[in-house]
């Protein structure tokens, strides 16, 4: 037989998948005493292609995959999307937009049933890049983070955690991104170096008789945000300041708001920075939150969920958006003889990576998972060596995040992804339940409402080492995979996934 002149590897390779496919070669055997290998895929977002990166870490679990398989191991590579909650209702919505259509006019089960039609269409081509690339992934296992038995592992899950005293509802600050109108994890927001101002503001002290001249003795307060002053509620300066020991405890006027603040003293200011003064905003502000809860501060709100001024505020400022309330303040500041100063200040502007929208630290109802003993057996999984970081140097970073934690904010004011499985009655009480006939049950109400908000994309994908492998039941698989042999993964997702699926495991 004569050879082709040229080589034709597409040819070549879709011949021989198809037949390595078919014939099962990619599959284990599930129950075998041979040693168990295993690898989770880090599941593609369901939104989009395969990069660069995906090709090389997908080279690199084929490689070891077949290299186990060949030694003789029972090997899994379990594949799988993730439904990726805000890029993929983002994606959905736009194509309503230019349909002139708009998801709220829809309604929540016609726009669901959109967005499944959208992933059918576009669902499969990562893996046909993947085949295309020649992948021995078990595909007779691909799972997707929506799949009704992931759906029902993420239930379980939650109820679980929930009666553990290890989910609660609170008010918490939590990035808020104004364009989405929902909360967006630390992931979600990218910090980049603006140029902006520093604003100068007197805030004078409290006279006994209330009359206030430009002669009053004040604080000078510097700001990159003088909006958010209308939400103050303190002014901090350090406990050891000479300047200005003698007014802590005392009174300032909060400039264009008709009242008064108290002076602080919190060692969170810096002696050398600025003036030594720091208005004091917890609604909105991360640091500030903190320092409120330290002195018992009620945070004041000022912004409505779509970044407007609420009716908290003077009534002047009222309905206006964020950056016009910002001019008018500035200009009123200054006709009043409150601006002292402006000058031209380097900052981190953090930004919605979706919306490209100046994110908002926003008080808001969510629900939280209590990390603190989820993190110590993470902490103990890592030291003790039952996992191990390549190069190890990332085991630093890991242990710092551990170390470092705060409760996970797991709500999302979307409609696409895995809705919390909570009801409300009339008067608010909460019932959190498998389903509404138990939470009827259980509450002794039938009149309740699901709650709108969905789970954190993470949330699910936390759970895939063992929702894949069908958890909640004792399948065979379970006992063969869990715990995986390695996982090949950018060292940017380690706090938000890895250290996640090694906390819920443990659990």
């Amino acid at each position: 037989m004569e050879l082709e002149k040229s080589f034709d590897p597409k040819r070549i390779e879709d011949h021989w998948y198809s037949i390595w496919e078919s014939a099962g070669y990619f599959k284990p055997a599930t129950v075998t005493d041979q040693s168990a290998y295993c690898i989770m895929l880090p599941p593609p977002n369901v939104t989009g292609t395969l990069h660069m990166g995906h090709a090389f870490q997908h080279t690199l679990m084929d490689a070891l995959t077949r290299y186990h398989r060949m030694l003789g191991d029972n090997t899994l590579w379990q594949p799988g999307t993730d439904h990726a909650g805000i890029a993929t209702q983002i994606v959905v919505e736009r194509q309503l937009d230019q349909q002139k259509l708009d998801r709220r006019e829809l309604g929540r089960e016609a726009f669901l049933e959109r967005v499944w039609q959208w992933k059918e269409e576009s669902g499969s081509t990562i893996t046909r890049q993947m085949r295309r690339m020649g992948t021995s992934c078990d595909w007779t296992r691909e799972r997707f983070t929506m799949d009704a038995a992931l759906s029902r592992a993420v239930t379980e899950v939650f109820v679980r955690l929930y009666r553990e005293g290890l989910i609660y509802r609170g008010k918490r600050l939590v990035n808020w991104d104004p364009v989405l109108q929902t909360a967006v994890s630390d992931l979600e927001v990218v910090s980049t170096e603006e140029n902006g101002s520093l604003w100068h503001i007197r805030y004078p002290l409290e006279q006994a008789d209330g009359i206030h001249t430009e002669q009053t003795e004040a604080l000078i307060v510097a700001t990159t945000r003088p909006e958010t002053m209308l939400g103050d509620v303190a002014v901090a300066v350090h406990p050891e300041d000479p300047r200005y020991q003698h007014l802590i405890g005392r009174h300032v006027r909060l400039p264009l708001c008709e009242r008064t603040i108290p002076i602080i003293a919190d060692t969170y200011v810096g002696l050398e920075f600025g003036t030594g003064c720091v208005k004091i905003t917890p609604a909105h502000d991360f640091n500030d939150y903190q320092v409120g809860q330290r002195h018992h501060l009620i945070p004041v709100n000022i912004f409505t969920l779509d970044g407007k001024i609420n009716d908290l505020a003077p009534a002047e400022y009222q309905g206006l958006d964020r950056f016009d309330a910002r001019k008018m303040i500035i200009a009123d500041l200054e006709k009043q003889g409150f601006l002292v100063e402006t000058k031209p200040h380097k900052l981190m502007a953090p930004r919605g990576d979706r919306t490209n929208t100046i994110i908002e630290p926003m008080l808001t109802d969510q629900w939280y998972v209590a990390m603190e003993g989820l993190a110590k057996r993470g902490l103990e999984a890592v030291a003790q060596g039952d996992v191990k970081f390549t190069p190890d140097n990332w085991s630093h970073v890991y242990n710092q995040w551990l170390e470092n934690i705060q409760d996970w904010c797991i709500s999302r004011q979307l409609w696409w992804g895995h809705r919390i499985p909570a009801w409300y009655d009339e008067d608010g009480n909460i019932t959190v339940a498998y389903n509404l006939e138990e939470a009827q049950k259980l509450s002794g109400k039938k009149n309740l409402k699901q709650d709108d908000d969905v789970l954190d994309t993470w949330f699910s994908s936390a759970l895939w080492p063992f929702s894949t492998l069908g958890w909640p039941d004792e399948t065979p698989e379970l006992k063969t995979f869990l715990p995986t042999s390695v996982l090949i993964t950018g060292f940017d997702i380690i706090f938000f996934w890895v250290a996640r699926m090694v906390m819920m495991s443990l659990h």
